[in-house]
């Protein structure tokens, strides 16, 4: 067989504020994989077929020397993030060929690599699209699962208030759901009225838009909140500390307000924590996989599956076009889960 084309996406610099594709990052279809003959080395050959867009991208942009818990993009590599692949070949006895695995993979078309700990072969026994296993059974569902069994769950009664930011959102539409499957009254906030109506449809009892209506007037009639699910901190952050129940519980899982700016919202009611004994959960699901990943697999597809979880993806074709697709989730432009269809199968 002869070489076939081997595109990827390329990371050239840092950006300032917004990442500007063709500038920051670049499609390159320049190389080339013969995938008969590339030399393993005791790995596998994986064929990419479907990555992840996600907000927490842009935090790998940055200055070298910096620390992220999942290391920074370096100039001149590929992109990287949570993708769905198949084993072509494989010199490894954990993967054969035809297995469909989710793991951390470069935004290329063809990968040579070692299992590693990110790496998981996945059965989906219900048929799904993979796409939904980088949106509601990938990481973003994986978030919201984890960290609501291990910060919300324990500490909600019914009834309870649980206030979502970005509630239209990869993770938030998620949470929103769990919130309502627990008893609780869900306040959430978008950034859109068609962001507002989906959220709404999800069962949300109080949605707004937050570029149109007052945070801090809907928690002041709506609240006090007794869990806060923080994606994008900043002004409501602020507000949800205003007007927080004692002991409330705050879960901190993203800050997308902050990601593009070089001058960070400096919140003002942190003395809430003490007068209100607010208990504040900063997390990374990285950290809660041995707990709960099996129990996840076990019950989200099927609930996925079954219609009981509803989901907004944003499925863009072709791995050219993921540069535009990072900008279009990093500005809020896109609706829904968003996954870059690579190739079929």
């Amino acid at each position: 067989m002869a070489p076939v084309r081997n595109a990827r996406v390329v990371y050239k610099e840092v950006p300032k504020g917004f990442p500007i594709p063709g500038k920051t990052y670049d499609y390159d279809a320049s190389q080339t994989i013969d995938l008969e003959k590339a030399p393993l080395n005791g790995g596998v050959l994986f064929k990419v077929l479907v990555v992840s867009v996600d907000p927490y991208m842009r935090r790998k942009m940055q200055e070298p020397g910096t620390d992220f818990y999942l290391g920074l993009y370096n100039v001149g590599e590929p992109l990287n993030g949570w993708a769905v692949s198949k084993v072509l070949r494989s010199e490894n006895p954990a993967m054969k060929p035809g297995d469909i695995v989710y793991g951390l993979f470069p935004f290329q078309e063809y990968v040579i690599s070692h299992p590693d700990p990110t790496m998981r072969v996945l059965e989906n026994k219900e048929k799904l699209p993979l796409y939904k296993y980088v949106g509601i059974c990938g990481m973003p569902g994986i978030t919201a699962h984890h960290g609501w069994m291990e910060y919300a769950h324990p500490y909600l009664k019914k009834g309870d208030v649980v206030f979502v930011t970005a509630a239209s959102g990869a993770v938030g539409s998620i949470i929103v759901q769990l919130a309502k499957a627990e008893g609780c009254k869900v306040i959430a906030s978008a950034g859109s009225e068609e962001k507002v109506e989906f959220v709404r449809s999800l069962g949300a009892d109080v949605v707004f838009n937050y570029k149109t209506v007052s945070t801090r007037e809907v928690l002041k009639k709506e609240g006090p909140v007794n869990v806060y699910w923080d994606n994008v901190g900043g002004e409501s952050l602020d507000a949800a500390l205003e007007f927080a129940a004692q002991k409330a519980h705050f879960v901190i899982c993203g800050m997308i307000s902050s990601y593009n700016t070089e001058e960070p919202y400096n919140v003002k009611n942190l003395q809430q924590l003490v007068w209100r004994e607010i208990t504040f959960h900063g997390f990374l699901f990285l950290s809660l996989q041995e707990k709960y990943t099996e129990d996840f697999y076990k019950t989200f597809p099927p609930r996925v599956a079954s219609g009981e979880l509803k989901y907004k993806d944003d499925v863009v074709h072709g791995l050219e076009n993921a540069g535009k697709a990072l900008l279009d989730v990093l500005s809020g432009k896109n609706f829904g889960k968003c996954s870059v269809v690579v190739a079929d199968e």
